[in-house]
């Protein structure tokens, strides 16, 4: 609580103000569960279908194109539960095209900081001997999509994510609980959201699995740290959607862009905990302090 003046400036220049426009995300439950329910349905199918020993033409274009469902299915749901409220429609509109709120400092970060903790990690596994071919450009993807181009569903799939997760999910929670635990239950929702793609052949989730149980587990660990950065740029940048769009754009691209042994990705996992226990030391009131509410 807070007790004086001073202590509301103090509180304000450290804690960021979420609008009276987040009152109105108040269907979280609706959200998840359909943002959940359908691309587990969707991919389900698809996951099925891209294993049947006949690929024909027809079933290759049902897997892709329920894939594509499933991809779609929540910025769907947030459209929806946006498009009939007035004061949500502006605030998405803000969120997605200004330009108010955010550094440049930290907008750049979004761009650079995945990017560079692989390369940390890749020169850190050279040093332990794995070799330095690493450090070269793979020139293609390590997965296949089926007929989805690879490197278009690494960029699509990330803005269409984020024009879900952080027009509305996000906000859904944030405005009921700390970022902190808005951070995890979000993480458990996004790994479970994952979890079908892996039934899918040749999608990234597939090859993850197949590469074996270290690569499946550190994928799982790899989301709480991923979130934690996010939303600490989301959040500090006026609640951009922008913002995390480019983060997860560049964790994408970045992922794919060198020939980066398994091990080496357990490397960066390892980095980025690091990186996020400093930020959530550093931005303590940040995660674990409810936003305060701006009345005006």
């Amino acid at each position: 609580m807070i007790y004086s003046v001073e202590d509301a400036r103090t509180a304000a220049s450290i804690t960021p103000a979420l609008p009276p426009a987040v009152s109105h995300y108040r269907r979280p439950g609706l959200f998840y569960l359909l943002a959940l329910g359908i691309p587990w349905l969707t991919w389900g199918v698809a996951g099925y279908l891209s294993r049947r020993p006949d690929q024909t033409t027809t079933t290759q274009v049902a897997t892709a194109a329920l894939g594509l469902l499933g991809l779609v299915a929540p910025i769907g749901v947030a459209a929806s539960l946006i498009g009939r409220d007035r004061v949500l429609r502006a605030d998405v509109r803000r969120r997605l095209v200004g330009l108010r709120g955010i550094r440049p400092g930290l907008a750049a970060l979004a761009v650079v900081l995945l990017p560079a903790s692989l390369l940390v990690a890749t020169g850190l596994s050279v040093l332990a001997g794995y070799p330095a071919g690493q450090f070269g450009l793979r020139g293609g993807a390590s997965f296949t999509a089926g007929l989805l181009p690879a490197w278009l569903l690494l960029v699509g799939a990330a803005v269409v994510e984020e024009l879900a997760w952080h027009s509305y999910g996000t906000d859904a929670l944030a405005s009921r609980w700390t970022v902190w635990r808005t951070t995890c239950v979000f993480a458990v929702f996004w790994f479970l959201w994952h979890v079908p793609l892996s039934f899918i052949k040749g999608y990234y989730q597939a090859e993850v699995v197949e590469i074996g149980p270290l690569a499946s587990v550190n994928f799982v660990v790899s989301v709480l740290p991923f979130m934690i950065l996010m939303n600490w740029l989301y959040y500090r940048c006026g609640r951009s959607i922008l913002v995390a769009i480019v983060f997860h754009v560049s964790a994408n691209v970045g992922n794919e862009l060198f020939l980066t042994h398994p091990d080496t990705k357990v490397i960066q996992t390892g980095l980025l905990l690091i990186v996020s226990a400093v930020v959530l030391w550093r931005e303590r009131r940040l995660f674990f302090t409810r936003p305060l509410r701006q009345d005006r």
